[in-house]
């Protein structure tokens, strides 16, 4: 695994974040929309073995397959672009601007949820066999995953808002150090084990991921679960994508582009 020490990578991570911006329209969706399609096939996955198998540790250490399938794939996440974009503004990339950065906040959230939506819809055909019998056993936990996951927060009011924020904040500093770990390697196999370890955790801790709901709230409004698009929206897609705009950021972005590239002074000695 061929290491990169973090002056270097972080300045891969503000190259990185400038390519995106100055993407094109098309090419930016399609990365998005395949994306968010190859991340909801493995929470499909994961779900899938938590169900058969009672284990969802089991479900947490497999589900990363998808997140290094697509960023090796060099598709993109929204989760990813919270955190890569900005730092091309701050650094002043020529061509690089606020409404740029923002432009491809929208385009990549509108293909992550048209690819996620397009597996829930393949998935709900698949659990209820063209929607001709009931969910079967996977079909029915994900409908309940809908309803604990936004009903059971409106159920605790504000305080039920706060743990869903911060659910999402942690959810994005633990996905983008899995972007920044990729960038440290430069082999495939050195990128994947970086990769996995805070993807595991996220996915184990039941952390909020802004995409990976795109799948399993759609999905289970199809399959039958217990809320409605509202709840979905108000108790948990708009509270978690500033959440993990805000983890992203912050926790990640932010503070390894403040002390790799726009380091303080040095101490004089003597």
């Amino acid at each position: 695994m061929a290491y990169l020490a973090p002056s270097e990578f972080v300045a891969k991570m503000v190259d990185a974040g400038e390519s995106k911006v100055l993407m094109s329209t098309r090419d930016t969706v399609i990365r998005a929309y395949m994306a968010g399609a190859i991340l909801a096939l493995a929470a499909a996955f994961a779900v899938t073995i938590n169900v058969q198998t009672g284990q969802p540790l089991a479900g947490a250490i497999l589900f990363p397959v998808g997140f290094c399938l697509l960023y090796l794939l060099g598709f993109d996440l929204l989760t990813g672009v919270f955190t890569l974009t900005p730092l091309a503004l701050i650094d002043k990339r020529p061509g690089v601007t606020i409404g740029g950065v923002l432009r491809n906040w929208g385009l990549v959230f509108v293909g992550n949820f048209a690819g996620a939506l397009t597996v829930a819809l393949f998935m709900a055909i698949i659990f209820t066999f063209g929607f001709d019998t009931e969910p079967n056993a996977v079909g029915k936990a994900i409908g309940h995953i809908g309803e604990g996951r936004t009903v059971g927060y409106a159920a605790h009011g504000a305080a039920g808002m706060l743990t869903l924020f911060i659910r999402g904040v942690l959810c994005n500093w633990m996905v983008s150090t899995g972007v920044v770990a990729a960038i440290m390697s430069t082999s495939v196999s050195g990128k994947i084990m970086a990769m996995w370890m805070p993807i595991m955790l996220f996915f184990y801790m039941g952390f909020e991921h802004s995409i990976v709901n795109m799948f399993l709230f759609p999905s289970g409004l199809m399959l039958g679960g217990k809320f409605s698009i509202m709840d979905y929206m108000i108790w948990n897609e708009i509270p978690t994508v500033v959440g993990n705009l805000v983890g992203g950021l912050t926790f990640v972005g932010l503070t390894l582009y403040s002390t790799h590239v726009k380091t303080a002074p040095k101490r004089a000695i003597g």
